[in-house]
C-alpha cells in the first residue's frame, strides 16, 4: 500500500489541510442563514437562494484573479489573500446585524466568497502535488475530511446560535472572522515549499489542458456536482420542516449537522480508505448512482424521503475531491495552477441550482430536488466515460 503523504511533505500537508475546515464551516452555515432570512426578513425561497448565489458567484468572478496571484506569487500568497478577504467579509456581519439589510448581508457573503475562492484555488491543487500523482485523489479526500468536519460544525453553531434564544447572526461570523485573520498572520510567518515546474512553458500547459478529455469533462462534472450539493444543502431545512410539521428549524439544523454532515464526514474518511482497493473512477460511479437513487426517494417524500436525504451526504462526500483530482491528474505544475482556476470557476453551479430549486419548489420543496437528480446523472456519466482512461 502506497503512502498517501510522504514524510517530506507531511507538515505542509497538515498546515494546508487545516484550511479545509475553514471553508467547510463557511459553506455549511449558509444553509442555516437561508432559512433564517426567510423567517426574519419574510422573503421567498427563490430570493433567499441569493445567499448561496452571492457566495458561489464570487467563485466565478474571483477564480481567474486568484489563479493569477498563485502563478505570480505562489500558493502561500493565494492562501493569505483568501484568509484576509474571508475575515473582512465575516467581520462585516457585525454592523450588518444592526442594519438588518438583506442586500448588505449579500455584500458580506460575496466578499467571503471571493476569499474562499483564493483559498480553494490554492489549497486544492497544492494538496494534489504534495506526493505521488497516483495517490492525489486519496490525498485530497483525506484533506477534505477536515472540510467535512467544518460542514458539521457550521449548521451546529448556526442552529444553536442563529435559531437559538439570542438569534444572533453576527456572533458566529465575528468569531470565525477573528480566527481566520489570526491564521492569516500565522501563515505569513510560515515557510511552505513552493512546487516549481521548469519543464513546461505556460503556453504548453494551456495546450495540455485543452487536449485533456478528463479535464474538459471534469469542468462539466464539477459544475454539476457543486450545483447538486449546494441545492441539497440550501433546502435541507425547508424540506425536513415541510415533510414533518413536528420538526422545528433548530432541530432540522441539528439534523443537518449530525445526520447529513456526519454522513458526509464518514463518507470522506471511508472513501479515502476504499480507494486503496477500488479505483477513483469506479468509486465515483458507484457514489453517483447511489446519490441518484437517494434523490428519487427524496422526491417521493415521507419517511423514505427524510432517510434518503440524509443518506445522500454519504454518497456525495467523495465527489468534489475525486473529480478535482481526476481532472488534474497527469498535468504539469503550470497546467495544474491554471487548470485549478477554471475548475474553481465551475463552483458557480452552486449559485444557479438553489435559484432553480427555490423557483420550482416554492410550494412543494420535494419537486425542486429534480435538479440535483439530473446533476448526479451528469457526474455518473463523467465517471463512466473516463473510467477506461485511468484503469
Amino acid at each position: 500500500m502506497k503512502s498517501i503523504v510522504t514524510r517530506k511533505y507531511l507538515i505542509p500537508f497538515a498546515l494546508v489541510a487545516s484550511l479545509f475546515f475553514c471553508w467547510g464551516f463557511a459553506h455549511s452555515i449558509l444553509d442555516v442563514l437561508n432559512k433564517h432570512f426567510q423567517n426574519m426578513l419574510e422573503i421567498s425561497k427563490t430570493r433567499s437562494a441569493l445567499v448561496q448565489a452571492m457566495v458561489y458567484g464570487g467563485y466565478f468572478i474571483m477564480a481567474i484573479p486568484a489563479g493569477v496571484i498563485i502563478r505570480k506569487w505562489g500558493y502561500k500568497a493565494g492562501v493569505i489573500t483568501g484568509l484576509i478577504l474571508y475575515g473582512i467579509g465575516a467581520l462585516l456581519f457585525v454592523p450588518g446585524e444592526r442594519m438588518m439589510s438583506f442586500e448588505f448581508f449579500l455584500l458580506c457573503l460575496f466578499i467571503i466568497g471571493c476569499g474562499l475562492t483564493c483559498l480553494e484555488t490554492a489549497a486544492n491543487p497544492y494538496v494534489t502535488v504534495l506526493g505521488e500523482p497516483d495517490t492525489a485523489a486519496s490525498r485530497l479526500n483525506l484533506a477534505q475530511s477536515l472540510n467535512g468536519l467544518g460542514w458539521i460544525v457550521g449548521p451546529l453553531v448556526g442552529g444553536l446560535i442563529i435559531f437559538g434564544d439570542s438569534g444572533s447572526v453576527a456572533l458566529p461570523y465575528a468569531v470565525i472572522g477573528i480566527a481566520v485573520l489570526v491564521i492569516a498572520v500565522l501563515f505569513s510567518h510560515m515557510q511552505l515549499p513552493e512546487i516549481v515546474d521548469t519543464s513546461t512553458s505556460e503556453k504548453a500547459g494551456l495546450d495540455k489542458l485543452s487536449k485533456s478529455a478528463p479535464y474538459l469533462l471534469g469542468l462539466v462534472a464539477l459544475f454539476a456536482y457543486v450545483a447538486a450539493q449546494t441545492g441539497v444543502n440550501s433546502f435541507f431545512i425547508n424540506y425536513v420542516t415541510e415533510v414533518s410539521s413536528t420538526i422545528t428549524n433548530q432541530h432540522a439544523a441539528l439534523m443537518l449537522s449530525f445526520g447529513g454532515m456526519g454522513f458526509f464526514l464518514v463518507g470522506r474518511l471511508l472513501g479515502t480508505w476504499l480507494m486503496n482497493y477500488l479505483s477513483a473512477t469506479r468509486l465515483l460511479l458507484i457514489c453517483a448512482v447511489g446519490a441518484m437513487i437517494c434523490m428519487i426517494g427524496v422526491i417521493c417524500g415521507g419517511t423514505v424521503g427524510l432517510i434518503s436525504l440524509v443518506v445522500t451526504y454519504l454518497f456525495e462526500s467523495i465527489m468534489f475531491p475525486t473529480i478535482f483530482a481526476l481532472a488534474l491528474q497527469g498535468l504539469s505544475t503550470s497546467a495544474t495552477k491554471r487548470g485549478s482556476s477554471y475548475l474553481i470557476m465551475t463552483i458557480v453551479g452552486g449559485a444557479i441550482a438553489p435559484m432553480l430549486m427555490g423557483c420550482i419548489g416554492e410550494n412543494n420543496m420535494a419537486i425542486g430536488f429534480i435538479i440535483p437528480l439530473v446533476c448526479y446523472l451528469v457526474v455518473a456519466t463523467y465517471a463512466k466515460k473516463i473510467k477506461k482512461t485511468y484503469e
